[in-house]
């Protein structure tokens, strides 16, 4: 049976699917789509993407534009992530929060991302990222928020995982602060 965590924030929700081992290897299902209705997730998934990144690599945070918001279930299928979603949902309660969890390929968690979240993640090791997506991806609707911005202040942890300064793409250094977000949203 799953393991259903639920998170601070409504709706992302952190989830642990049963994993069936013996001598020859483990199997698990990352998604069922009745199963995943049972606990509220009922859009369907339309794009799959994976990533690789080097440990101490930091992506992020992205979101899509409406119409073109995407949720995602995200998970790792080797190494580990700290994953951070931030509600960008207005009428939400926990609006301009973030939630954090660490995403680890031995314990096969996975995190539900709705729609309506910027998310990023710093790869704590070498780490091979997936996720499947509930909306294409559309260039002309992609946004972001700066990784380092002050007044979210997410706390990456990068002394506890003995990451000097993370490794951040020259496009995600150019992302816009929360302040200038939230203006658009």
């Amino acid at each position: 049976m799953m393991k259903i965590k639920e998170t601070s924030i409504q709706d992302l929700i952190e989830i642990q699917p049963p994993l069936f081992q013996d001598e020859r290897g483990y199997f698990l299902e990352t998604y069922h789509l009745e199963k995943f209705k049972e606990i509220g997730i009922s859009t369907p998934f339309v794009q799959a993407n994976q990533s690789f990144s080097v440990k101490g690599v930091l992506r992020g945070l992205h979101f899509q534009k409406a119409p073109y918001q995407q949720g995602k279930l995200v998970k790792v299928s080797t190494g580990r992530v700290l994953d951070v979603a931030v509600d960008l949902r207005k009428y939400s309660p926990t609006f301009g929060h973030y939630e954090k969890v660490v995403l680890d390929s031995r314990l096969n968690n996975m995190l539900y991302v709705p729609e309506g979240f910027a998310h990023g993640f710093l790869a704590l090791e070498d780490s091979v990222f997936t996720y499947l997506c509930t909306n294409l991806y559309h260039k002309a609707s992609e946004s972001g928020i700066i990784w380092n911005d002050p007044t979210i202040h997410i706390d990456w942890e990068l002394e506890k995982y003995a990451i000097k300064q993370p490794l951040v793409s020259d496009k995600d250094l150019a992302l816009p602060s929360w302040e200038q977000v939230q203006a658009h949203l």
